[in-house]
């Protein structure tokens, strides 16, 4: 019995490890890398602040249509070859924006890097819950997200030492970390069924995709212009950035990994709930006026705004059992939806204040209403019993 746990054990750490490698490349980096590149490229001329704001908001939006087709490009070629085919997309995205085309260049390649994200977000998590025992599901999804922070804290590390060699060196250095991770996953990608469509109506799917996407709509200033805010609004040094964004991608490691472990433990309505309050005053501190308190804030950012998706993969896991797949496709779907649409908005609101106080604060008042829109539904649920 030891010998069939141990290896048990040792097959569900090497797939999560694996969806792991997914988030890293497609979100981790796919996404974050760009956020310490924003005013490296804004000072290289490259491009303008407000096309760089843009750029931000063509990923979410490609995000979001990976996010839709995800499920369907697994179902035409297999789970694990979608899952190759979203990791080469990353790759060769970030090759192309080693190139200075101009912005509509950049553009499409920051669309298709969010688009490879989306289809790996929406396929990693339920890929690898699926081929593991009940007993370490929540665990397993918070290994899963975990590369997102992972991706974070390697961008923080090495991005200040890349772009002193020219942003070419580091969007190519961001292609070779993916194309390193795609080599450690390949062979230990989870052999899960192609999912299948599958009727989707119940209310409390609805109050998931809802709280999960404006929760994700908060989140926009830290995930685009944290850096942007730390460089060129306070003036800290690269360096000092990068320690900001180290702190962010530590607290997304912890938090992912904790989140997966609450639902487990406390259940996914009370995780839910706790990491949505905190969520809250991640925001609330990056709008006072103390270095320190943009320190706590990209730590707290990290810990709830990303580890929320944790709880959020395994509140679907609980809710829905063998629908899970669909429904955290959905919830990713939702989520990016709100961020693509977010991300325009505060696109706009930043070329017309060039206030990074006033992005953080809309932030705040959204996820506030996520919170709100929790904690009244669980008031009904209540009174209905």
């Amino acid at each position: 019995m030891s010998i069939g746990w141990h290896t048990a054990e040792k097959g569900f750490l090497g797939r999560s490890i694996a969806g792991a490698c997914a988030t890293f490349s497609g979100i981790g980096l796919g996404r974050f890398g760009y956020v310490p590149l924003f005013p490296a490229m804004v000072l290289a001329g490259w491009i303008e602040a407000s096309e760089a704001g843009l750029l931000g908001a063509a990923n979410l939006a490609g995000y979001l249509a990976g996010a839709l087709g995800g499920r369907a490009a697994a179902r035409q070629v297999g789970v694990s070859r979608a899952l190759d085919l979203g990791m080469l997309a990353t790759a060769l995205s970030f090759a192309a924006c080693a190139f200075d085309g101009g912005f509509l260049w950049l553009t499409a390649w920051r669309a298709i890097a969010g688009a490879s994200g989306g289809v790996l977000m929406a396929l990693a998590g339920p890929a690898v819950q699926e081929t593991t025992e009940p007993n370490y599901r929540g665990l397993s999804g918070g290994i899963v997200i975990t590369g997102v922070g992972s991706g974070i804290v390697i961008v923080s590390l090495l991005m200040p030492a890349l772009v002193e060699r020219g942003l070419a060196a580091a969007w190519l250095g961001l292609a070779a970390l993916v194309v390193l991770a795609w080599a450690f996953a390949h062979p230990r990608w989870p052999q899960a069924a192609p999912p299948v469509q599958v009727p989707f109506s119940l209310p409390t799917e609805v109050r998931l995709l809802l709280t999960y996407a404006i929760a994700g709509a908060g989140m926009v200033p830290h995930m685009v212009y944290l850096g942007d805010f730390a460089i060129r609004a306070l003036s800290f040094g690269s360096w000092i950035a990068s320690a900001v964004f180290f702190s962010f991608g530590l607290g997304a490691i912890s938090g992912t990994l904790t989140g997966g472990r609450s639902v487990d433990k406390l259940g996914a309505d009370t995780a839910l709930r706790l990491w949505l309050a905190l969520q809250a005053l991640a925001l609330f501190f990056a709008l006072l006026p103390f270095t320190a308190s943009l320190f706590i804030s990209s730590f707290l950012g990290g810990f709830f705004g990303i580890g929320i998706t944790g709880v959020t993969i395994g509140w679907t896991r609980e809710l829905t059992g063998p629908n899970a797949g669909l429904v955290w496709s959905q919830a990713t779907a939702a989520f990016a939806l709100a961020q693509a649409t977010a991300g325009l908005v505060f696109a706009f609101v930043f070329a017309q204040t060039q206030s990074h106080i006033v992005l953080f604060a809309m932030g705040l008042a959204l996820s506030i209403v996520a919170f709100g829109i929790a904690m009244v539904w669980r008031d009904r649920e209540r009174t209905s019993i």
